[in-house]
């Protein structure tokens, strides 16, 4: 399949329910005939530089959500038609100072079948569709300085189905500054897991905003932090966390200065769990990936990135899961190569786009032979997606916080802030 690295998952307040600027290059939503369209290609606009020390908050909104495509989708006959449908998302990708009224999710040539709003905790917002199918609001007014993320569904007339995911924060009143991360109360998560921590307002006073986060673990684990740009604060151990850690995050900003005349907005405690240890190694040369799962090893059948794509080299994780996502090259820069609306059993690795997924149209298909994609990992799957496929396998035995390696490619390491990609950082250098 053909990926990108462009796009995010995880929660960002400049992008992702993800980050700001996490990409290399900087994700940028794109409407295409009227739907939106994230960016989330099964490839990496390679024309960026890396931004590990720029304001990573940009390129991660709109980077969350995205849509990408794999290998074999290039305009052939033999790609999958496209719904007529249109989703349109008020909110748009990416932006913040949303106004907590201002969320309203349309369609025009079809009608919605699924609307999905949650906030940064994965707690949903009330609403309900129109009678007739073409719209969307919330029940009430969303709070203020908070991520939120909108999956929506829509079906023409010919039961096509069109896909958007759009991220967005609202407002924050003056002189404060709102705290997203991408961690989940009570949530499990696997042994790569990075604790991201975004910021609706530059951060001036970063030690001190850095002491007022603290973590505390069962098991004695030190974790530190680590700064990309001026909004966006990153967390992890010195080696993977070690399965059944149970950890929670202290959040003391209330009454910490983050900068001249602004205050932190937030006191409480986040509890999370390490669960167990999954790492992934995709090795670009043999076209095969090796999971370790709790000391016992599988391969199966992969295709990376063709050597005009090459993917991303280096250690990634896993930042959300999406039982089907669309993927569009236009937004990495790639033209009218592809436009998938239901790419299955899609796991964001980076920002940019990276993703490990499912492919049911690649012909004939690579797995295990060649490199084929846009950059993104993909394995054998089929329409609609199977449980039993080797994509479904694997994402029905993946968790957000896993990790997955690639090797043996002619690209060089993926930017530490692209997406979670700061186990590429020594420890030293944290």
């Amino acid at each position: 399949m053909s990926t990108g690295k462009a796009a995010g998952a995880a929660i960002r307040t400049t992008s992702r329910f993800g980050s700001r600027g996490f990409g290399r290059r900087g994700a940028v939503a794109l409407a295409m005939g009227g739907v939106l369209l994230l960016t989330a290609a099964c490839n990496d606009d390679k024309t960026g530089g890396d931004n590990a020390g720029g304001d990573s908050t940009a390129a991660a909104t709109a980077a969350a959500g995205g849509t990408a495509a794999p290998s074999g989708a290039q305009g052939t006959s033999g790609a999958p038609k496209t719904s007529a449908a249109v989703v349109a998302v008020s909110a748009k990708d990416g932006a913040q100072d949303v106004a907590p009224n201002g969320l309203a999710v349309s369609v025009s040539k079809g009608k919605l079948s699924s609307v999905e709003v949650t906030d940064k905790n994965g707690k949903p917002v009330e609403g309900a569709i129109t009678p007739d199918g073409t719209g969307w609001k919330p029940a009430a007014s969303l709070a203020v300085g908070m991520a939120y993320k909108v999956n929506a569904q829509a079906k023409d007339a010919e039961g096509l189905v069109a896909a958007s995911t759009t991220t967005f924060t609202t407002l924050t009143p003056e002189k404060k500054v709102s705290t997203n991360d991408n961690i989940q109360d009570g949530a499990t998560y696997g042994v790569g897991m990075i604790v991201s921590v975004e910021f609706t307002r530059d951060i001036k006073n970063k030690d001190a905003v850095a002491k007022a986060i603290a973590f505390e673990t069962n098991n004695g684990t030190e974790v530190k932090g680590h700064w990309f740009g001026d909004r966006r604060l990153d967390f992890r151990p010195a080696e993977y966390w070690k399965p059944g850690t149970k950890a929670t995050i202290k959040y003391r900003l209330k009454s910490v200065e983050v900068s001249p005349g602004v205050y932190g907005d937030v006191d409480k405690d986040e509890p999370f769990t390490i669960g167990r240890s999954m790492v992934s190694t995709a090795d670009a040369k043999a076209h095969q990936m090796t999971i370790e799962r709790d000391g016992k090893s599988t391969t199966v059948p992969v295709t990376l990135g063709a050597d005009a794509t090459p993917s991303w080299g280096g250690t990634m994780v896993i930042m959300s899961k999406e039982k089907v996502t669309r993927m569009n090259s236009q937004t990495v820069g790639l033209g009218g190569e592809y436009d998938i609306q239901d790419v299955p059993h899609a796991m964001r690795l980076t920002t940019s786009g990276t993703f490990v997924h499912g492919n049911y149209w690649a012909n004939p298909a690579p797995f295990g032979k060649s490199n084929a994609s846009h950059g993104c990992i993909s394995m054998a799957d089929e329409k609609g997606g199977s449980d039993a496929s080797v994509a479904g396998k694997f994402f029905n035995d993946s968790m957000v916080g896993d990790v997955v390696k690639i090797v043996n490619t002619k690209e060089k390491p993926v930017s530490p802030s692209n997406g979670l990609g700061g186990w590429n950082v020594a420890w030293a250098n944290w």
